[in-house]
């Protein structure tokens, strides 16, 4: 039914592979904003993530209103991302186990912001001596469309069997996304959705939820059978 024997693993990018909140609480205090503690970060929904909670939200919407004014948070949102901002532990060793597995399609998925993203997530994995081009594939889903269809292309344009295929994300959208598109979801809590959020309000099985990064990077060496990082 399937010509290829190979597994495939879709890596979302901010949140799960990258450490994307430290990168936005830098970008904002450039700009004399706040964002608020991870806690309660993970806990707001929408546009109200980057707008703050009560004590942040005046002097944010302030700063955020104006074209120009978005045009300048994103300019720095990518010097941030490109110059300093960090993967995650472990996930360095994770990609390049991923890469050098002759088994397994790999690639990236990201709904990143910044200015030319791809080329953002180039120069951020670059750093951490992560060829993106050595990757199978790097796709940019830009927000207003939906992950369930590109991570079902990606699988199809492979010949994978989604029993054989993983989907790796931080928010729920990313456990209905694989549910949709037939892979197996594997979440964590670390990144943009807290733990208590993802099983109470969406039901996402605790099982299948990794609190840390490096739980996480056990996981995905356990299921895939990468000997070389453990």
């Amino acid at each position: 039914m399937y010509k290829s024997n190979k597994r495939l693993i879709i890596l979302d990018a901010d949140g799960t592979t990258i450490d994307a909140y430290s990168a936005i609480v830098k970008t904002f205090s450039h700009h004399g904003m706040s964002i608020g503690d991870l806690e309660r970060f993970q806990k707001r929904r929408h546009l109200f993530k980057y707008l703050g909670g009560l004590k942040e939200f005046p002097v944010n919407l302030k700063k955020q209103i104006g074209k120009q004014n978005r045009k300048q948070l994103i300019a720095t949102l990518t010097e941030v991302y490109r110059e300093e901002a960090r993967l995650f532990p472990g996930i360095t060793e994770l990609v390049q186990a991923l890469i050098a597995a002759p088994g397994i399609r790999v690639g990236l998925v990201t709904r990143n912001i910044t200015n030319e993203p791809e080329e953002t997530l180039r120069q951020l994995f670059l750093r951490h001596g992560i060829d993106t081009d050595a990757l199978d594939f790097l796709t940019h889903i830009p927000l207003g469309q939906e992950k369930t269809l590109h991570f079902r292309m990606t699988r199809e344009r492979f010949d994978i069997n989604p029993a054989r295929a993983y989907i790796c994300g931080d928010e729920y959208k990313d456990y209905f996304a694989a549910i949709g598109s037939g892979m197996h979801p594997f979440m964590v809590s670390y990144g943009f959705e807290d733990h208590k959020r993802l099983i109470n309000k969406f039901e996402v099985p605790e099982e299948i939820i990794s609190r840390t990064p490096e739980e996480f990077c056990g996981r995905i060496v356990h299921a895939l059978d990468l000997a070389a990082v453990r």
